[in-house]
């Protein structure tokens, strides 16, 4: 059956886009509103504001690729549509971070999971950092009003093999476990989410809020680095951005000016710190860039006797809390467990190994599972994330130190894994760290988890979620922006991304994005509206 690609349709259709690698000259672009950034928090926030009437500049650094360029191949994916080609690691290389760098961010190369933010970390938001209007009750119409549009409702059709184990597992031991929702609407159950969607299945901004905005007379523009903002400490002049080639990698020398009478940062937990670090915006409480937060990984894999095909169907559609909460809100770090999908190209550079040993493990692959745990950091009064920082050319990097909480939280993580995976059947459990061996049975692998040395490069680590950085709260001493996302000092910017987070919040965090980020742009519409 024909897939049709709606993007291109539009494209032929009339939709006003600019392409920065195609610049001849320099350009000068305005708009009531400029947005900088095209994932969850700015396509949204593009959106609403273009369907209330105003013009919009919806800005991204990375390429336009749509369905027809999906093709489920690792090396056109993870090269074109991540940041740093899949290469983005914290400072010290320890941690591998994946996010999105297209048309659409990471919403086009996610892995569906869609949940509200936990009330606990709402409640904490609001008793420990001066958050106001957040509230659980608040929050619950935004929340529908997202499942509603995006299609985002829990995954109907029975867990592939890779999600049974989880579900499977925690049944045995009494575990809480549930039905991931996803938001997807006619989904083919292909498992190749994170290389886009080539069925126009995912409900990405890519196929719905971007295109919205298009057709409501918007424009955008691609393959543009947005530098710095132009501004007197009280108001934003203009923004500086650089053209890219085609590649999205260097700058092609043409310039582009963007003027709007409002800008929304919505780069994500890195970009939008560091451009505001590159504008040297107002800090006078140094918090910019500070108390940035990621969902830290850690991973354990299995050997099953029967085949888990860990790179068909769903990726992600069973997850268990179980850990989650147990030490409290503000105790012993929690983590929720889900798992990832395992192609080829990923699961080499996840498991390791070398030669021989890596051939066996690829040749183990069909029979392979792996569970991660992802960990709640920034909610205990010592756990204070990590910082945003610029490179001498201006690049942003996460220093993310591992502290010894987060250490005592990825052994019990292992211990959790491993004790599921044995429950579900495993015949070998193995943590991925450089020093582990397989284990033939739980009271082995809890001996060998015991031993570990949990440092970094010895345990391989990753994330997917980076949070805070520009964080909100009332009190300007403490946080970047009010509780309606306006930044503190410079009166006609907002931020409209996880940045604002003050913490990490204990679940995938694209429902949290596009429920504040709508609820925050619903505020600054009528705002914008009664003064212009």
């Amino acid at each position: 059956m024909p897939v049709t690609d709606p993007f291109r349709q539009g494209l032929e259709r009339g939709w006003i886009t600019h392409d920065g690698s195609r610049l001849e000259q320099d350009l000068t672009l305005e708009a009531d509103i400029a947005v900088i950034g095209s994932g969850a928090g700015g396509a949204t926030s593009a959106q609403m504001l273009s369907a209330a009437g105003f013009k919009v500049l919806l800005i991204e650094e990375g390429p336009l690729k749509t369905s027809s360029d999906f093709h489920m191949l690792e090396d056109q994916a993870y090269a074109s549509l991540y940041q740093e080609g899949l290469g983005r690691m914290s400072k010290d290389g320890a941690i591998t971070i994946l996010q999105g760098r297209a048309v659409g961010g990471t919403t086009l190369i996610n892995w569906t999971s869609s949940f509200r933010t936990p009330p606990q970390t709402l409640q904490h938001w609001a008793a420990t950092h001066d958050v106001s209007g957040l509230s659980e009750h608040e929050m619950q119409p935004w929340f529908e009003r997202m499942e509603h549009e995006l299609g985002i409702s829990p995954w109907a059709l029975p867990a592939n093999a890779n999600n049974e184990v989880l579900r499977r597992g925690c049944e045995q031991l009494g575990y809480r476990w549930a039905v991931i929702p996803r938001n997807v609407r006619g989904c083919w159950n292909l498992g190749y989410c994170g290389m886009g969607c080539p069925v126009n299945a995912k409900q990405s901004m890519l196929v719905t809020r971007i295109p919205a905005m298009l057709d409501s007379g918007s424009a955008l523009l691609y393959l543009a680095r947005a530098e710095r903002f132009e501004h007197d400490g009280q108001r934003i002049a203009r923004l500086h951005c650089q053209a890219l080639d085609a590649g999205g990698v260097h700058p092609t020398g043409r310039q582009i000016r963007v003027q709007a009478r409002h800008y929304i940062l919505a780069g994500g937990g890195i970009n939008s710190p560091a451009v505001l670090l590159r504008s040297k915006a107002p800090d006078p409480h140094g918090r910019l860039g500070k108390r940035t937060f990621l969902h830290l990984v850690n991973f354990s894999a299995a050997r099953f006797a029967e085949r888990i095909d860990p790179f068909y169907g769903a990726p992600q559609s069973i997850y268990s809390d179980h850990f989650q909460w147990q030490g409290g809100i503000t105790g012993a770090v929690g983590y929720k467990l889900e798992v990832p999908p395992l192609h080829p190209a990923l699961a080499s550079t996840l498991l390791g190994g070398y030669g021989s040993d890596n051939a066996r493990r690829m040749a183990e692959l069909p029979h392979t599972h792996v569970m991660l745990a992802l960990l709640r950091d920034g909610f205990h009064p010592q756990s204070a994330g990590g910082e945003v920082q610029l490179r001498g050319d201006g690049s942003p990097v996460l220093d993310y130190p591992l502290t010894d909480y987060l250490r005592e939280g990825l052994r019990r993580a292992f211990h959790s894994m491993a004790q599921i995976q044995f429950a579900a059947g495993a015949t070998q459990v193995t943590p991925v760290h450089s020093d582990a061996s397989a284990a033939a049975s739980l009271e082995q692998a809890h001996r060998m988890i015991e031993a570990l040395r949990l440092e970094p490069f010895r345990t391989r680590l990753g994330s997917a979620h980076v949070m805070g950085g520009c964080a909100m709260g009332d009190d300007p001493r403490h946080a970047v922006c009010d509780s309606l996302g306006r930044h503190h000092q410079l009166e006609n910017l907002s931020i409209h991304d996880g940045s604002l987070f003050p913490t990490s919040i204990g679940a995938n965090p694209q429902l949290s994005v596009y429920a504040i980020s709508a609820k925050l742009c619903d505020a600054l519409a009528g705002r914008l509206a009664q003064s212009a």
